[in-house]
C-alpha cells in the first residue's frame, strides 16, 4: 500500500491536474465531435459562446453522470461483461462512461476540474475524519 509520505508530492503536483485537464478536454472534444453539443433539429451549438453560459440542461447532464453510475453497479451486481467491450467487466466500462460523462460537462462549464481533484486530493489527504484513527472510533466514517 502507498504511504501517505509516498502520496504528496502526487497529490501537490501540476502532472495530476494537467492529465485531468487533457482527460477533460479529450471527452468534452469527442463529445463535441459526435454532436451531443449540438441541437439535431437547429444545428446550433449549445455551449457557450457568449459568455451567458451554456445552453444545454445541467440537471438533465447530472443524471446522465448517475446512469452511468447506476449501471455499473447493475453490471457489478450481476458479475457482467459489457456488451460493447466484451473483454472489460460491465461495471469498468460504465466506470469510464461516467467520467466521460463528468470530464465532458466539465468541459462545457469550462470548469478547471484538473486543478479542482489534484485540490481535492491534497485536502482529502490532511482531513482528520479521514485518518485511519478517527474512522475507527464511534461515529466516525466507516466507509
Amino acid at each position: 500500500m502507498t504511504s501517505q509520505k509516498e502520496l504528496t508530492p502526487i497529490l501537490k503536483g501540476q502532472p495530476l491536474a494537467d492529465a485531468v485537464a487533457s482527460l477533460q478536454d479529450a471527452c468534452h472534444t469527442a463529445s463535441i465531435n459526435g454532436g451531443w453539443w449540438t441541437c439535431p433539429n437547429t444545428g446550433e451549438y449549445l455551449g457557450d459562446t457568449d459568455g451567458t453560459g451554456m445552453k444545454r440542461n445541467t440537471g438533465q447532464m447530472l443524471m446522465l453522470c448517475v446512469s452511468e453510475l447506476s449501471e455499473a453497479m447493475e453490471g457489478d451486481r450481476k458479475d457482467l461483461m459489457d456488451d460493447h467491450l466484451p473483454n472489460r467487466k460491465m461495471m469498468e466500462v460504465e466506470l469510464a462512461d461516467a467520467i466521460i460523462r463528468i470530464c465532458d460537462l466539465a468541459g462545457g462549464k469550462g470548469y478547471d476540474l484538473g486543478g479542482a481533484v489534484a485540490e481535492k486530493l491534497a485536502y482529502n489527504a490532511q482531513r482528520a475524519d479521514h485518518k485511519m484513527e478517527n474512522r475507527i472510533k464511534d461515529g466516525g466514517k466507516k466507509y
